[in-house]
Parts: C-alpha cells; sequence; structure tokens
C-alpha cells in the first residue's frame, strides 16, 4: 500500500472513530413514585421554608442576585433538571458562604437539614452498586504523542509540535470530550509517522540529518520562544540520540553581549566535556555560526553551551540634564551570551557501519532460523502490541501483513516492506486513540474492571504522560499489575519520566503555563524579564516534585516552610547567599513567604499588568484551591479601572463592592485577595504600596479570621483542610480519567479523601487512592445509569 491508500484507509478509520465518539445515549433507571413523594414532602417541610426566610431578598420573586433565581422550584424533579445550579446552591450552603454574613443565618440544625436533603436529591445513588461512568474514546494530546513515539521507538523528534493545539476542557488538555479531530490531523498524523521511521529505520544508503534545537529545545537558559540566554557562568543543554556511529558537525547559532572590554566567552561542550572554547565577538545585529566536529558512538549524548566569563555591574552615576539640573541614574555593566539555535548534522556521507539503536530494537523480534515471512511477522506483531498498548489480534495481524507482501510484490525489499506495515500501525486509530474494548458496549448497567492491559495504559497515561513499559506490559500479561499497584506508582514516580506529571498535572491546575504569555508592565516592574519568569515557574515546579516524590503531606502545597531559588529569584526575594543558576531549597520564612500562594509565579499571574488584583487572586484560590470558584460576572459590569473611584486599591475596592450587582462574590474574593498584598505586581515583598500603608487581615464566611498571608495560608490548611483535599482529590481524578466529574463520582471523591485523611495527608497515599478508586478500575458501557429522571444528568 502507498500513502494514498494509507491515507483512504485513515479516513475511513476516522469516520468510524467520530461515529464510536458521537454515540451517547442517556438512560435512566426509573425510580418508585413513593420515593420522589417522600423527598418532595421532605422538601418542603424542610428545605423550602428555609429558602423562604433566608433567600427571597435576593433570589427569590423575581430577584437574581448573581444571576441566581430560585423561582419556579416547586419539586424534587425540578430541582434535578437544573441540577448545575442547585449544586452551586449547595456548595455555598455548605460552607456557610451562604447567605451572606450581613444577613440573617439559619439555625445550624436547618443548614445541615437543608444540605442533607440536597445532597440526596442532587445526587441520588448507591453506594453497594457505584456507577463508574465511562471515558470516551480519545486521542492522544501533543505531549502523549510526542512521548509514545519516543518511548515506542527511542527517537525523540518530537512531532505533534507540528500538530494543531489541543482543546482544554475541565481546566485540562487530555480530555476525551474536547479532544477534537480537525482534518489537517489526518494529514500531520502520516508525516509524523513517515518522518519517524525515516529516524528509525534504515532500508537503503543513508545522507547526513541535521537536528535542529531552538531555545524552546533547549533547557538551563533563561530566554525566550525566540532567544536563550546565559545572564550567569552555567550551561544550556539538550539532548540527542545518536543513531549512528560516525562525525557529527555541531553547531551553534548566537552573538555576545560584551561588557568592561571584553566579549563573552563560551565552550562547546558534549557530555560534560570541554570540545571548544570560543571568544564571541560578534554583536545583536549580526548573529554568527560557531562550530565544532566531532566522532560520536551511538546512544543518548547531551549536547552544551557553556557561558564562561559572566560579568555584571551595577552603580549610580550623576548625569546633568540641560537644564542645569543633576540627578542619578543607575547604570549597569551586564555581561551575557545569547543562543538562537543549535544543530547538529551527521553523520558524514558514507557507508554506514552499524544499524542504529531505533533500527534494532524495532527488528529485535527477528530469529536465526526463521523464515523472511515468520520473520516480518515477528517484527510486525511485536511493534503494533506495543503500539497498541495491547495484544495483537489475528485478524489485525493479518492486514498488516497483507501491507508488508503487497510491498514485497511491487519490488520493495523486506525493510521496505515491514516498513509499510509499520507505517500503517502508526496511524491506526488503536495506535492514535485510547481505547478500552468492552464485551457490551451500548449497556449502561454493564459495569465490569477494564482488563489490565487497559488499566497500565490508564496508569502510565496519567503519571508519565506516556505508554506503558516493559514492566508494565509484562504485569499486565501475568495479570499482576491490580496486585502491585502500591510497589509500580513507587517506582514510576521515582522514573524521570514523572516529570509529566509536574508538567501536565501541576501545569495545568496551577496556571503556571499562563506565565509564558504575561507582560508585566516593564516600567512598573523593570527588574521583570525571561530569567525571572523560568525561575518563578521552575520555583513552583519543584516544590510540587518535592511533595511528590518525597511523599510529603498536600497541607505543604499550602504551608511549606522552605522552597527552591537559583540566583536571580533569590535575588528578586531578598535572599542573600545564593549564587549560580542552580535551584537549592531555602528556608521561605527568609523571604516572608510560605507554600504556593506565595510563589512569585502564582502572585504574578493573578496581578494586571500594572498592580496586584485582589479580586484575581482571590478568585484563583476559589478555584484552584477551595474548588467554590464564583460564578462568572453579570454582563455589562464596569471594570474597576473604568470606574471613577479615590484611595487606595482597598477603599476602591470596597466602593466597588457597594455595587449590588458586585457585592455577593467579591466579597469573598476581594477579602483572600487583600491577604496577599505585601506581595507587588510580579510577586516582590513591599511594606506598602507606595506610600499607602497595606491592610491585609480579613474573615472568611464561617468566622475564620486572619491577619496576613501567613496567617491565612495556615488557617485555609487547618480550617479548610477538607475543601482544599476535596479539590485537589477532584483535580486529579479528573486529570487520571481524562473527563470531567460527574454527580455519581461523589462516593469515589469522599472514598479518596477518606484514604487521604488516614494516609497522613502523603502524596502518593492521594495517588494510589486515584489509581485504585471505582471509576479509575472499572466503566460501564454508553448512557446514563441512575438518577431520578432520564434529564437528571444535564
Amino acid at each position: 500500500m502507498r500513502r494514498s491508500g494509507i491515507i483512504a484507509g485513515l479516513l475511513i478509520a476516522g469516520i468510524l472513530i467520530a461515529g464510536l465518539t458521537l454515540v451517547v445515549r442517556r438512560r435512566a433507571a426509573a425510580n418508585p413514585e413513593a420515593r420522589l413523594a417522600a423527598a418532595d414532602a421532605r422538601f418542603h417541610r424542610e428545605v423550602k421554608p428555609m429558602l423562604d426566610r433566608y433567600c427571597a431578598d435576593c433570589h427569590l420573586d423575581g430577584m437574581n442576585k448573581g444571576d441566581v433565581s430560585l423561582d419556579g422550584f416547586t419539586n424534587t424533579l425540578s430541582i434535578v433538571r437544573d441540577r448545575r445550579l442547585w449544586e452551586r446552591v449547595l456548595a455555598v450552603t455548605q460552607s456557610g458562604d451562604m447567605p451572606p454574613p450581613k444577613k440573617s443565618q439559619p439555625p445550624a440544625q436547618e443548614r445541615e437539614a437543608a444540605v442533607a436533603w440536597l445532597d440526596a436529591a442532587l445526587y441520588p445513588l448507591d453506594p453497594a452498586n457505584p456507577d463508574p461512568g465511562r471515558v470516551t474514546l480519545r486521542r492522544l494530546n501533543r505531549v502523549e504523542y510526542n512521548n509514545t513515539v519516543r518511548d515506542l521507538i527511542g527517537v525523540d523528534l518530537s512531532p505533534a509540535d507540528d500538530f494543531p493545539q489541543d482543546d482544554v476542557g475541565y481546566g485540562f488538555d487530555n480530555i476525551g470530550d474536547v479532544l477534537s479531530l480537525p482534518p489537517v490531523l489526518w494529514e500531520r498524523y502520516l508525516n509524523a509517522a513517515e518522518a519517524v521511521l525515516d529516524e528509525a529505520m534504515v532500508s537503503g544508503p543513508r545522507t547526513p540529518r541535521t537536528y535542529r534545537f531552538g531555545p524552546t529545545k533547549l533547557r538551563g537558559h533563561v530566554g525566550n520562544e525566540a532567544l536563550a540566554t546565559l545572564a550567569s557562568n552555567s550551561t544550556m543543554t539538550a539532548s540527542v540520540l545518536v543513531q549512528f556511529p560516525g562525525k557529527y558537525r555541531f553547531r551553534v547559532h548566537g552573538y555576545g553581549q560584551p561588557a568592561a572590554k571584553e566579549s563573552p566567552k563560551m565552550s562547546l561542550l558534549l557530555d560534560g566535556k570541554a570540545l571548544e572554547e570560543i571568544e564571541v565577538e560578534n554583536g545583536k545585529g549580526s548573529p554568527k555560526w560557531f562550530e565544532v566536529e566531532v566522532d560520536v558512538s551511538p546512544g543518548p549524548h547531551e549536547l552544551g553551551v557553556a557561558f564562561l566569563n559572566d560579568h555584571y555591574r551595577e552603580w549610580m552615576e550623576d548625569e546633568k540634564r540641560p537644564s542645569g539640573r543633576v540627578v542619578q541614574n543607575k547604570k549597569v555593566e551586564d555581561r551575557n551570551l545569547h543562543v538562537l539555535g543549535i544543530e547538529w548534522i551527521g553523520p558524514k556521507a558514507g557507508a554506514v557501519a552499524e544499524l542504529p539503536l531505533s533500527h534494532r530494537r524495532i527488528f529485535a523480534p527477528r530469529r536465526p532460523g526463521m523464515t523472511e515471512v515468520e520473520a516480518a511477522q515477528a517484527v510486525v506483531e511485536a511493534f503494533a502490541a506495543r503500539a497498541f498498548r495491547r495484544p495483537v489480534a489475528a485478524e489485525e495481524r493479518e492486514r498488516l501483513m497483507a501491507l508488508y507482501r503487497q510491498a514485497r510484490a511491487e519490488g520493495d525489499g523486506f525493510e521496505a516492506g515491514v516498513r509499510q506495515a509499520l507505517t500503517a500501525v502508526l496511524v491506526s486509530p488503536h495506535f492514535l486513540f485510547r481505547g478500552e474494548l468492552q464485551a457490551d458496549p451500548d449497556n449502561p448497567k454493564s459495569v465490569h474492571p477494564v482488563d489490565e492491559y487497559a488499566l497500565a495504559s490508564r496508569l502510565s497515561y496519567f503519571l508519565w504522560s506516556s505508554m506503558p513499559d516493559d514492566v508494565l506490559f509484562d504485569l499486565a500479561a501475568r495479570k499482576r499489575l491490580r496486585k502491585e499497584l502500591r510497589s509500580q506508582v513507587a517506582r514510576m514516580l521515582a522514573d524521570p519520566r514523572a516529570s509529566a506529571l509536574t508538567d501536565n498535572f501541576a501545569g495545568q491546575w496551577l496556571q503556571l503555563r499562563t506565565l509564558e504569555i504575561l507582560s508585566p508592565d516593564a516600567v512598573k516592574f523593570p527588574n521583570f524579564d525571561g530569567e525571572l519568569r523560568q525561575a518563578m515557574r521552575r520555583e513552583t515546579e519543584l516544590l510540587f516534585e518535592a511533595i511528590a516524590r518525597e511523599n510529603r503531606p498536600v497541607g505543604e502545597f499550602l504551608t511549606a516552610d522552605y522552597t527552591f531559588v537559583n540566583e536571580r529569584l533569590a535575588r528578586h526575594y531578598g535572599i542573600d547567599g545564593v549564587r549560580g543558576t542552580e535551584f537549592v531549597r531555602v528556608s521561605a520564612a527568609k523571604a516572608s513567604r510560605g507554600g504556593v500562594l506565595t510563589h512569585a509565579s502564582i502572585l504574578t499571574l493573578t496581578s494586571n499588568p500594572t498592580r496586584t488584583s485582589p479580586v484575581k487572586r482571590g478568585k484563583w484560590v476559589m478555584e484552584n484551591i477551595l474548588g467554590t470558584p464564583p460564578p462568572p460576572p453579570p454582563p455589562g459590569v464596569p471594570s474597576l479601572e473604568s470606574k471613577e473611584l479615590k484611595g487606595t486599591l482597598r477603599e476602591r475596592m470596597e466602593q466597588h463592592r457597594k455595587d449590588p450587582t458586585c457585592a455577593s462574590c467579591h466579597e469573598r474574593m476581594d477579602t483572600i485577595g487583600f491577604a496577599f498584598e505585601h506581595f507587588d505586581g510580579v510577586g516582590q515583598y513591599r511594606a506598602d504600596d507606595e506610600g499607602a500603608p497595606l491592610e491585609t487581615a480579613g474573615e472568611l464566611p464561617g468566622g475564620l479570621k486572619f491577619a496576613d498571608h501567613r496567617d491565612l495560608n495556615e488557617r485555609l490548611a487547618r480550617d479548610r483542610e477538607t475543601d482544599f483535599m476535596r479539590c485537589l482529590s477532584e483535580k486529579l481524578l479528573t486529570y487520571g480519567l481524562g473527563r470531567g466529574l460527574e454527580y455519581y463520582d461523589r462516593p469515589a471523591l469522599e472514598q479518596i479523601q477518606e484514604r487521604l485523611r488516614k494516609g497522613g495527608g502523603k502524596f502518593q497515599e492521594l495517588l494510589l487512592a486515584v489509581v485504585q478508586s471505582v471509576p479509575f478500575q472499572m466503566r460501564r458501557g454508553e448512557g446514563e445509569s441512575g438518577g431520578w429522571t432520564s434529564g437528571a444528568g444535564n
């Protein structure tokens, strides 16, 4: 089969996938009329009177403050049909946020009765027969595709970087229901498959290849997407997997920023050893290529560019203005090295003395004594089993072998024939999509454990964002994976691939990816630059990694008395004694900080370009720490800047809250946000706001008082521990399942939180609770399996 045939097959597969994805049947189990009647009677006896007494002023009789109207809800079914609205009512009633503090409060017994009724009405669950839900057949996202290709074949090309951006749902980019299939992807999939196999296999003469590493592919620098900068004596690196032995050219494209009458000096490194030292005399307007040739053996290697002679000095100098007035200006001498990219070219043209590692890996199943067809079948079947992440069915194997036989019949050699079959594997839906075979897929009452191969995939894509390794495949084949989950989770977290959990879960939960697109005002915050941006993000990532790998209590996300800084971030925080670009663990108290809420990363991404934003900071805490996001603002509400308000920021915010349409939501958001006013718009500590005093004390609903950010962190970790554990559990389960959570997931969430509490709040206990939960271990057929009515799931 040639390219056109493979494309046609892929398009047909795409149509089938789209059909499978769109078939969602909503079914519901009928409930006895007596049960509904009893629920209605209890509603009118225990809930409706409380609503009339405490909610009418804002949400009944035509009032809809906060865009919430409770008119027209007279029985259980009417409430369940608008489950999303009443879930909000339940959450704010349970937390004590409603009624607002200035309004009359219901007695605790009435509040508890209303909460209990709403909980039972909205979530009619049978704990003895849990509903695990189902996960939409979903494609690999860009990160998962790149990682899977790397681990399947042993090449590190990142072909998915050319794919369209992945859509985001429920805060994550691995959600099956939003991972759409734009038509351009079909062609990109085939291009990627061909590029990967071009790199991995040898089926004829080979010419030198060029591998390019732009700034985004280089580690250890402080630049941006366009420029990699070394601002202190340090090294930027890139990893390359050499397939062929021979001579390679190592090229660096860059320029220097001289200072103190001296140009930057750099050293080109291979695996940490200096190859050549170079003085970079050309400046910004004339970037230049610098190169060295080196003999290299097959295997993984690390390319490095080291900056050797950093210099930085600043001082104040008198300057006379045309008016005759003398002012002091800051003068700076700063020597830096700037790199636009690295190239690795080779091997030099000529005979290939040794086959590449990836080629040998692909053809490893070939054994002496096999016929050619037997060898091809062994290679194709082994490759497909790893690519499909499960054993290959006989009919699948035969379809792939038909491609091999057709290629041989048309004159292709053995390797080229195998390649045709492998190309088909890499564009197969069974590789591109994560599906799970079911015996009764259309029956919503068909609940069963996923098989161990599917469990291995769920686990590996959860922790590694990649395919299972040989250990997981072996355990799945022997049906031992479920029995060894604890040891496997510990093993996988210790593996370097677990950095994917930091990059992809923490990066999205804590919204660290947003840092890349923020641009604080250069006049207001002149010290903010790309180096500081990267250091901010890395600090928070290192805290997450420490808690995960060291199995520390999750409460340390809020209260950690330690943090990680390099010289650039330490200077920003006012911490002395830290030198170089390497991050070291220090006491957070040295910078009046503790936990992620005081990290410069979080404080910067929750600020406006020119000033802090108590609203954004409070909203971020409500969404990502407490799991109680406020509703979106009503349309047409003017911004704080557009109103004619006077005074300090706090005084202007208080005037802003006098608007009845703003007060209900801002009361709590602003109170939380003002606790962090000792940190400016880029997270630097300050004693006042341009001379104005800072008022950081506040009180949250339920009588939770605090004096400042330190006090608030401790109170949130202690008094709102349940809310934080619930929020983190929800985020982690959503990410692990690749779907949004539904009402029938509540028993699983409660069990996860209970295990977390009993396990001392340790992070790995949380991971284990997620991977051993009903929705992670099991699935059901399509449709709704329970509820009061067929509309209950809307």
